[in-house]
């Protein structure tokens, strides 16, 4: 809802684009801080824990943990989206945004056919890459500010480039939904939500965890077992 309103009237593009990636960085950051649980950020944390311990009965507490998040993330928006559209009166402008974004999430539909659908796995991908790259680098700063300034960098650069984050575009369709604008559920899950979710699990595991891993991580992974 911030990336919208922050955004909201600003016709130069790329001061546009700055903005809605600003206020789409204060939700991720409130994430952080507060340490809850968005689904994204735990496609880096669980493979990154999987390579590192081999005992088998962590993958299915993994994969467990993984659907409750999804599923969390999914009723969160869901609920707050309808909230704020029940309660708030905004101008016509923000549902105009508002359709655009939308717009924009489910133009791979209008082509249909398989190729685009894996063109969304592979959004999700890249998108997933940069957000876990924000989670990463938010665990290195000491202090708020050092841990805010990468976390803004990755993330804006992610919403800029309109990469597909399934919990981003999940809070977008039940804004749009409250509304009584969208393509509707059926439609914004099937072609766009679950591959971005199937793109985000691979760029996170494929993209981060794994190339860090090798990087730095598997001559650790002895020690961190005994």
């Amino acid at each position: 809802m911030f990336s919208v309103l922050l955004s909201a009237g600003v016709t130069a593009e790329g001061p546009h684009r700055l903005l809605e990636g600003l206020g789409f960085t204060a939700g991720f950051f409130f994430v952080i801080l507060s340490e809850a649980v968005l689904v994204t950020e735990l496609n880096v944390v669980l493979p990154v824990t999987l390579l590192h311990f081999s005992k088998r009965s962590l993958l299915m507490n993994a994969s467990r943990f993984w659907v409750l998040a999804f599923i969390g993330n999914m009723v969160g928006a869901l609920a707050v989206g309808y909230l704020v559209a029940s309660v708030q009166s905004y101008p016509s402008q923000i549902t105009s945004d508002l359709t655009r974004i939308i717009s924009i999430k489910m133009a791979y539909s209008q082509i249909g056919g398989a190729t685009q659908w894996l063109h969304i796995v592979l959004s999700g991908m890249l998108a997933n890459w940069l957000v876990g790259l924000a989670a990463l680098f938010a665990t290195m700063g000491r202090t708020i500010v050092e841990k805010f300034v990468p976390v803004f960098l990755a993330v804006t650069l992610f919403v800029a480039a309109g990469f597909q984050h399934a919990p981003a575009n999940m809070a977008y369709f039940s804004l749009a939904g409250g509304v009584g604008i969208g393509p509707g559920w059926r439609l914004a899950l099937g072609w766009n939500i679950l591959p971005a979710a199937i793109g985000n699990i691979l760029g996170g595991f494929l993209l981060v965890a794994v190339p860090l891993w090798i990087s730095f991580g598997a001559r650790h992974s002895a020690m961190i077992e005994e």
